[in-house]
C-alpha cells in the first residue's frame, strides 16, 4: 500500500499519547518497538452493568456476532482478511465492557484496523450467524450447570446482588437469549456502540503520531448519534447476610463464602487486593497453607477480589469431601474472621506486597497486556496514571490497613454451600 500512512512513520515520535478526537473517542497509543507487533483494543463502555433483567445477556450475543458480518463483507470474508495475514480479531463482553481485540504484524495493521473499523460502525448481525451463536451462548449456560463450583458461585452473586446487573441470573441470561431478535442487537448497538462511549488503545511496533491519524482516518468521521447514552440506575445494595443450600449428589462439595466489598475506587480497594492475595494466591498462600496442607480440607481453596466500576465482593471459597463440610465451613469462616482480630506480620505483609506486585509486572510483558490494561484503567474512570498509582498504593499498605479494612469489609457474610442431601441438609440450620 504505497498511499499508506505506515509510510509516512517517522522515528522521531513521542512515546505515548492520550488524546480525545471531537467526537469524544479517546486514544491512547504507545510505542513499544521491541518486536515487529502491534495490539489494539478497543474498549465500549457496554456489559452487564448496562442490561437489565429483561436483557440479560444481550452484549454476550451481541459481541458474538458483531464480527461475523458487516454491510459489505460476510463472516467468511472477514475471517479470510485476518487470516491471509496470520493476524487476530475477536470481540467479547464482561462485567463493565465490551471489547474488540485485534493483533497484528506492524506492515498489516492499517489493513486490519480498517476492517475493525467497519466492523464497529457497520455491522449487519445476520439472522443465520445469530441463530447459531445463541445455540453455542445457551450450550455453555448448560455446560455451567454441570459444574458445581459454578452454581455454588452463581447462587451466592445473584443473591448478594439481587436487583442489581451484577446478579443477573443464568435462567434470566438463557430465557432472554431465547427470545433476542436481529432488532435488539441493532438497537444496542446504535445506543451504546458510539465514539463517546469508546477507548482504543494501540501498543507496538508503530509511532504513536501515526496511530492517532489511523483511528482519526478510521473512526474521526463517526458522527454522534443525536440521542444520548442510557443512564445506568444501579439500585441500593444491602449486604444482608443469606445462606444457600443447594442439594447435589456430588462426589466433592463446594462451600463459597461472600461479602460485599467497594469498587475500584473505595480507599480499601490496595488493602483488599492485599488481603486476597495473602489469602488466596498460590501454593503458600494462607488459605492452602492452613486448610489444605496442615488440615487436608481441600481440594481446591482460594479467595478473589474482582476489580469492578460498580460495587465489588470479597469471596473465598473451598472445595472439600461431603463427610468435611462442616469442619471446612467452620475454617474458612474463622480465616477470614481472623483477620479482623489478628494483624498480620511485617513479614506476611511484605510477602504479599511482594507477590502481587511482582504478578502486576508480569502482566504487562506482552503489547496486548498492555494495551488491555491502559484502556481497562480508562474504562473505570482512573486513567493512564493509575499503572502507576497502583503499585503506589500497594506499597503504602500496612498491617493496620489490612486488619481495618477486614474490620470494615468481613461483616455480613453471605454463604453458598453445594453437595449432597445427606450432609448439606444439616447446614442449613447451622
Amino acid at each position: 500500500m504505497t498511499s499508506s500512512l505506515l509510510a509516512q512513520q517517522s522515528t522521531q515520535q513521542p512515546t505515548t499519547i492520550r488524546t480525545t478526537l471531537p467526537n469524544g473517542l479517546t486514544v491512547i497509543a504507545v510505542e513499544n518497538p521491541v518486536a515487529d507487533i502491534v495490539a489494539c483494543r478497543i474498549f465500549i463502555r457496554a456489559g452487564q452493568l448496562q442490561e437489565v433483567a429483561e436483557t440479560s445477556g444481550l452484549f454476550d450475543l451481541l459481541t458474538a456476532v458483531l464480527t461475523k458480518g458487516t454491510t459489505t463483507k460476510t463472516a467468511l470474508e472477514i475471517a479470510e482478511i485476518v487470516e491471509s495475514m496470520g493476524a487476530s480479531f475477536g470481540a467479547d463482553s464482561s462485567s463493565d465492557y465490551s471489547i474488540v481485540s485485534l493483533k497484528t504484524v506492524s506492515a498489516d495493521f492499517e489493513t486490519v484496523l480498517s476492517l475493525a473499523a467497519e466492523v464497529l460502525r457497520k455491522p449487519s448481525f445476520p439472522e443465520h450467524e445469530i441463530e447459531l451463536e445463541r445455540r453455542l451462548l445457551l450450550q455453555g449456560l448448560k455446560s455451567m450447570k454441570e459444574q458445581p463450583f459454578s452454581v455454588t458461585y452463581n447462587h451466592l452473586r445473584e443473591a448478594m446482588y439481587a436487583g442489581h446487573p451484577y446478579g443477573l441470573s443464568h435462567a434470566q441470561s438463557e430465557l432472554c437469549l431465547k427470545g433476542f431478535t436481529q432488532k435488539d442487537l441493532h438497537s444496542a448497538h446504535q445506543q451504546y456502540f458510539r465514539p463517546d462511549n469508546m477507548v482504543i488503545t494501540i501498543v507496538g511496533r508503530l509511532s504513536p503520531n501515526l496511530a492517532l491519524k489511523l483511528v482519526d482516518q478510521f473512526f474521526g468521521d463517526w458522527a454522534l448519534p443525536a440521542e444520548p447514552l442510557p443512564p445506568v440506575r444501579l439500585p441500593p445494595l444491602t449486604g444482608a447476610a443469606q445462606k444457600i443450600v443447594t442439594v447435589q449428589e456430588t462426589n466433592q462439595a463446594f462451600i463459597v463464602l461472600g461479602h460485599l466489598a467497594g469498587s475500584v475506587s473505595d480507599p480499601d480497594y490496595a488493602a483488599l487486593k492485599l488481603i486476597s492475595t495473602y489469602l488466596g494466591n498460590g501454593l503458600s498462600s494462607r488459605l492452602f497453607v492452613e486448610l489444605r496442607e496442615k488440615q487436608g480440607l481441600a481440594y481446591d481453596v482460594s479467595a478473589f477480589y474482582p476489580t469492578r466500576l460498580g460495587a465489588s465482593q470479597f469471596v473465598a471459597y473451598i472445595g472439600t469431601a461431603p463427610e468435611n463440610l462442616q469442619v471446612a465451613l467452620a475454617g474458612l469462616q474463622g480465616e477470614i474472621a481472623r483477620l479482623k482480630t489478628t494483624p498480620l506480620s511485617e513479614e506476611e505483609l511484605q510477602v504479599s506486597k511482594n507477590k502481587i506486585l511482582g504478578q502486576y509486572a508480569l502482566g504487562k510483558q506482552t503489547n496486548g497486556q498492555i494495551a488491555q490494561t491502559y484502556g481497562w484503567y480508562e474504562v473505570l474512570g482512573l486513567g493512564m496514571a493509575f499503572d502507576e498509582a497502583f503499585p503506589a498504593a500497594i506499597a503504602a499498605v500496612t498491617c493496620a490497613d489490612i486488619q481495618a479494612a477486614a474490620q470494615r469489609c468481613f461483616i455480613e457474610q453471605s454463604v453458598s454451600i453445594l453437595g449432597p442431601a445427606a450432609t448439606v441438609e444439616p447446614l442449613k440450620s447451622v
